[in-house]
């Protein structure tokens, strides 16, 4: 099957995460060029660190209208969430890279647009496929994904808990874990996604059937 073949039939594409890096986002689309009978499975972490988490939102909402699109949580996105409800939590989430989301918005966290906050309080935890596991960050191996501690699938990195395979065969994929020479880890029963986008300007996305790759090209993009 030619190229221009397999692009008419379905596809489920994962892509890593996105830091705010819109530019990246928007190139990398170009590359895919979505079908209405595709897949798009976001592993989460829109916003944060890098310079416009605002487009990407706006990108990721708008993309719902030309394809299936499944966008999963990252712990920055609950970062945020949590620091609307708890003023303590403000400061962290500042550190580590909110600061740079509320310049994109040019506000501050309560001007943030309700369909903006409606959309990422709506993003899912995990997804699954008959063949494949789609979480943020890690999962334990013989925990079913609705049983997973959120703090394995959202905050640990594949450094802290090396991956082992799922007790339900399917391959998992994950970001969270950034790469920071732009490169997929691939250990075959795992895949992570991030490759260090908001640092290296590389951002990744995956057609988990055919294994087919797309990345940004660096700050060329």
């Amino acid at each position: 099957m030619t190229e221009s073949e397999l692009d008419n039939h379905a596809r489920t594409i994962a892509i890593g995460d996105i830091h705010g890096c819109a530019t990246e986002l928007q190139t990398l689309l170009m590359q895919i060029r979505p079908q209405p009978e595709d897949t798009i499975i976001f592993l989460g972490d829109y916003i944060d660190r890098g310079p416009d988490s605002k487009t990407v939102v706006d990108t990721v909402m708008d993309l719902r209208k030309q394809c299936h699109v499944v966008p999963l949580v990252g712990n920055h996105e609950i970062m945020m969430l949590d620091a609307m409800q708890q003023p303590l939590m403000q400061s962290l989430w500042l550190q580590f890279g909110g600061q740079q989301t509320l310049d994109s918005y040019a506000t501050d966290l309560g001007g943030i647009p309700d369909d903006h906050l409606e959309f990422l309080s709506s993003c899912v935890p995990f997804y699954e496929t008959e063949d494949h596991l789609f979480v943020h960050a890690n999962c334990l191996p013989t925990t079913p994904l609705e049983q997973q501690d959120p703090q394995i699938l959202l905050w640990t990195h594949l450094t802290d808990l090396p991956p082992q395979p799922h007790v339900s065969g399917k391959r998992i994929i994950v970001g969270h874990t950034p790469q920071k020479n732009g490169k997929i880890l691939d250990y075959g029963h795992l895949v992570c996604l991030d490759t260090f986008c908001f640092g290296n300007g590389i951002l990744t996305a995956m057609d988990v059937h055919s294994n087919k790759i797309w990345q940004t090209d660096g700050r060329n993009a």
